[in-house]
C-alpha cells in the first residue's frame, strides 16, 4: 500500500465532531500518514492546534479564507503574525480571492489577502491559496509580491494559468473533482503537468470524487483521486504517491521540523 499526503484537508470542521477519530483511524489505513490542515478564520487556529499537538502526522496552517470576510477583523492580520512567530504553522493559508461567491467585497478581499502574502514572505511560509473566478488575478499578485512557494488549491483554471503557477514555482493541488467525467481540461492538465508540481488533496468535508458524489468527502478517499491521476498519466500509482508525498514534505519543509 503507497504512503500518501493529504494536502488540504479541513478535518477541524464541524462535519467531523461525531467521528473524528474513525476518519482519522480510515485515513491511516488508506496509507495516509500526512494531512495538512489550514485555517480559515481567527477562531479556528485553536482547534487546529490541538489537532496538531493530538494526531501524528497532522500539521497545520493559520489564515484568513476570503470566503468568510464576515468573521474576520483587521486586529486579525495582527494575530496572525503573532501566532506565526508563537506556533510555527507550515503555511500560511488558506487565504486567496474569491469573486464566484455573493456577498464578498472584492476590495476587502484584496487586502486581507495582500495582508496575508506580506506576512508569508516575512516569515518564510509558503501559501496555501484559495482562487474562484480570481485566478488571473491571484498570479498577478503571487508575481507582485515574489511569491514562490506554495499551493493553488483545487486548481479548476486553464493549461496556460497552470503552466503560469508552476513557472512561478507553485504546485497545483487536485483532488475529487479531477475523478468526475465532465472533467476533461483539468484531466488534460494533471495528465501532461510536472509531477513536481502536483499535490494530492480531499479538501474534506467538501469536494468528493465520482465514487463518493453526495457523500460528505474524507481523506480516505483520497485513493480514488489517486487511482485517477495514475491512469491519466500512464503512470504506477506507487509513483505517483510517492511523487506527492515528496512534494507535500518538501513545499511544507515537514522533514526539518523537530515535530515531525
Amino acid at each position: 500500500m503507497p504512503i500518501l499526503a493529504d494536502s488540504h484537508v479541513h478535518l477541524d470542521d464541524p462535519r467531523f465532531d461525531d467521528d473524528r477519530g474513525d476518519v482519522l483511524a480510515r485515513a491511516r489505513r488508506a496509507g495516509l500518514n500526512t494531512l495538512i490542515i489550514p485555517g480559515v478564520d481567527a477562531a479556528s487556529w485553536t482547534r487546529l492546534l490541538a489537532l496538531h499537538h493530538a494526531e501524528p502526522g497532522v500539521y497545520v496552517a493559520y489564515g484568513l479564507h476570503p470566503m468568510f470576510l464576515a468573521r474576520h477583523q483587521p486586529c486579525h492580520l495582527d494575530t496572525l503574525k503573532q501566532w506565526l512567530v508563537r506556533e510555527r504553522p507550515v503555511a500560511v493559508g488558506e487565504i486567496g480571492l474569491d469573486f464566484h461567491a455573493e456577498g464578498l467585497d472584492a476590495e476587502t478581499q484584496r487586502q486581507y489577502f495582500h495582508r496575508q502574502l506580506g506576512l508569508a514572505r516575512e516569515h518564510d511560509l509558503p501559501v496555501i491559496v484559495h482562487a474562484r473566478r480570481a485566478l488571473d488575478e491571484v498570479i498577478h499578485t503571487l508575481r507582485r509580491f515574489d511569491i514562490r512557494r506554495g499551493v493553488v488549491h483545487s486548481f479548476s483554471g486553464s493549461e496556460q494559468q497552470a503552466r503560469q503557477l508552476w513557472q512561478l514555482g507553485m504546485h497545483l493541488g487536485i483532488g475529487g473533482p479531477v475523478t468526475h467525467a465532465r472533467a476533461q481540461r483539468l484531466q488534460r492538465i494533471v495528465a501532461n503537468m510536472p509531477i513536481e508540481h502536483l499535490l494530492l488533496e480531499s479538501d474534506a468535508p467538501d469536494q468528493p470524487g465520482a465514487g463518493h458524489r453526495g457523500q460528505r468527502n474524507e481523506p480516505a478517499f483520497i485513493t480514488e483521486t489517486l487511482r485517477c491521476i495514475a491512469r491519466l498519466r500512464d503512470e504506477a500509482e506507487d509513483a505517483i504517491a510517492a511523487a506527492t508525498l515528496a512534494n507535500t514534505r518538501r513545499l511544507f519543509g515537514l522533514d526539518a521540523r523537530a515535530d515531525t
